[in-house]
């Protein structure tokens, strides 16, 4: 018999893609529910041929907190775990078990792990920490988007980590961002000292190439008593370098990324980027020094943060280059080999190795005539 009952709610438009999928992968709920926010598809109809409760309100001006508020409104007072996810997010077999294991009276929320990207073989390439598991009463949505927990009750707000629940993200491409940042500078408006908020307003702008606009914000973010956390500290930075390289201000751009490496030295991300510049520069040195400090951190952070690319092969193939240039033939070819080998699709990567290869042989031959 089951210890708690337990409700999955979400908003939904225009996915019966992935109802099916979705749908069997949160039976194991005691309830569905579902707050259809403007569908011109067969979503609400699938969704309710699967068992779903489903509710309908167009929502305008469009807000993600209001929706999910909406849809929370209809959960049944007498549930004791709300599980919030969407559409598009898939729940690992067997994650209702381990969620009672792990949850009590005691908890009003719960964390566990959300893969947001998958490397070729559909293993798991980027994962970090996700809160969208709560108790029933006192929590409401906050942020028109990026939207957070807010939690109103008296007693302590404590969360559980729930071992080997997961949630795995599969997003439809094919879906507009273009809300995000009227959403975003709206939120803005409403919450000018939250942190979180100015952060990515920041990044959206970069996304964007709104370069002067980012370098701004960002700035803001910086000065808040509130932005605290290293690391993001040091990604607004690095993306702060990252506009000024693009307007042309290289000088800029490297001191920024000088600040972002002091800011949070144990991330790779930094490193990188000052490879890169260093490489714009024909600064070799730099170039090799950046790849050895950038490839002597072996643990990823673990937060949403992490880029990919730094864990997968440009650190060997700048420290190929590099060293090469520097005329340390035998370890340019051991960072070219590594490089090629995490992409041997790539025919740059090859041909650079090819030539590696050749020149580290007659560089020994050269060494071998010396003795």
């Amino acid at each position: 018999m089951s210890k708690y009952k337990i409700c999955v709610y979400a908003i939904s438009k225009n996915e019966e893609q992935f109802v099916d999928r979705w749908m069997d992968s949160v039976s194991e709920a005691d309830m569905v529910v579902v707050l259809d926010t403007g569908s011109e598809d067969n979503t609400v109809e699938k969704l309710r041929q699967k068992g779903a409760i489903v509710y309908e309100k167009i929502i305008s001006p469009w807000r993600f907190d209001k929706a999910r508020n909406i849809a929370l409104s209809h959960v049944p007072e007498d549930v004791d775990i709300c599980v919030c996810n969407d559409l598009d997010e898939v729940f690992e077999s067997g994650w209702r078990q381990k969620l009672e294991s792990a949850w009590s009276s005691k908890y009003t929320r719960a964390r566990y792990l959300f893969t947001s990207s998958y490397n070729s073989d559909k293993t798991p390439k980027k994962q970090y920490p996700m809160e969208k598991i709560h108790c029933r009463h006192n929590f409401h949505w906050i942020h028109p988007v990026h939207e957070i927990l807010e939690y109103s009750g008296t007693k302590d707000d404590k969360t559980v980590w729930v071992n080997g629940l997961v949630l795995n993200h599969y997003p439809d491409k094919t879906k507009s961002r273009s809300q995000y940042l009227p959403l975003l500078e709206l939120s803005a408006k409403e919450n000018p000292q939250d942190d979180r908020t100015i952060f990515w307003l920041g990044r959206e702008y970069m996304y964007y190439e709104m370069y002067d606009q980012c370098i701004e914000v960002l700035k803001k973010y910086l000065t808040l008593s509130t932005a605290t956390w290293n690391e993001e500290r040091s990604a607004s930075m690095r993306f702060i370098s990252q506009c000024y390289e693009s307007k042309g201000n290289l000088r800029k751009a490297k001191a920024w990324l000088f600040r972002a490496i002091a800011e949070c030295p144990n991330v790779r991300e930094p490193y990188l980027y000052m490879a890169k510049l260093g490489y714009k520069e024909r600064n070799w040195s730099m170039v090799y020094a950046m790849i050895k400090k950038g490839l002597s951190i072996t643990k990823k952070s673990g937060s949403y943060l992490v880029e990919e690319a730094c864990w997968d092969f440009a650190l060997y193939d700048y420290g190929a280059i590099g060293a090469y240039r520097l005329g340390l033939y035998d370890e340019s070819l051991n960072y070219a080999k590594k490089a090629y080998e995490l992409n041997p699709l790539n025919q740059r990567l090859k041909s650079n190795l090819e030539l590696i290869e050749k020149d580290s042989m007659k560089s020994q031959k050269m060494g071998c005539c010396h003795e």
